[in-house]
């Protein structure tokens, strides 16, 4: 399934290659105040692949906090973050947004909180590496 997500204005775009075809896609809403203040709603596939294009890299701000182990790409324009990335000796993973998603059935997607808070710096890049998803690509947009 080819899942396509943008934020607001879609200055960011990304397109998530989710395989296999996915029932259910699970959904955790992360209980830290920054996704609290965004509505980050976070999802990833191990076996997907995610390329996002920025029209106007100017306008995409990378913003980490607490531990520093994560850049969110925020749209400067809209304020929207539909991307959260983590690079992992030298290989990037990230995570998407399903408020960003464009065209899925919001019945798929199955909604729960969860929280990291005292995860030790180690457990939280295992996790990373065991979950989200392990192909990213940023492009330009033409």
């Amino acid at each position: 399934m080819k899942i396509h997500g943008s934020c607001h204005c879609g200055n960011i775009r990304f397109d998530l290659d989710w395989q296999p075809e996915p029932t259910q896609i699970a959904a955790r809403a992360c209980t830290c105040s920054f996704c609290r203040k965004h509505g980050g709603s976070w999802t990833s596939n191990p076996q997907g692949t995610l390329d996002v294009t920025v029209a106007d890299p100017l306008l995409v701000s990378e913003y980490a906090f607490a531990t520093k182990t994560a850049s969110f790409h925020i749209c400067a324009r809209c304020g929207a973050v539909p991307v959260v990335t983590c690079d992992i000796e030298g290989k990037t993973f990230a995570v998407v947004n399903v408020n960003a998603f464009d065209d899925v059935d919001p019945a798929l997607v199955d909604h729960a909180t969860t929280t990291f808070e005292g995860e030790a710096t180690d457990d939280r890049l295992a996790r990373r590496v065991r979950n989200w998803i392990p192909r990213v690509r940023f492009h330009a947009a033409p």
